[in-house]
């Protein structure tokens, strides 16, 4: 599947398109996770535990959304949009919604 961020794929024609597909995961953090980040703020540096995680709930995310297009007999996605929010109480889950619209090119 082609996956694209821009309305249109370069040199290729949309023949077909299918609708709006979207694809969501919620994950939580967990106490320990959350107590090591704390310690990468207060000293500097990346949080891998938590880039891990991000990248984890964006590509379940990416993969329901392709998995909806595919049902539809799309072979492409264009437009994609990727949002990262915190829900629950005190921000303790992320949500990834990933959205496009599934074509036939």
């Amino acid at each position: 599947m082609i996956l694209s961020t821009t309305p249109q794929i370069e040199g290729r024609t949309i023949r077909e398109y299918k609708g709006v597909v979207t694809g969501e995961t919620i994950i939580g953090a967990n106490a320990f996770r959350d107590f090591m980040a704390g310690i990468r703020d207060f000293v500097g540096g990346r949080s891998g535990s938590y880039e891990k995680v991000l990248r984890e709930a964006k590509d379940t995310s990416m993969q329901e959304m392709m998995q909806r297009a595919h049902e539809l007999g799309a072979n492409a996605i264009v437009g994609i949009d990727i949002d990262y929010e915190t829900i629950g109480a005190n921000g303790s889950m992320l949500m990834v919604a990933t959205s496009g619209t599934a074509v036939v090119i």
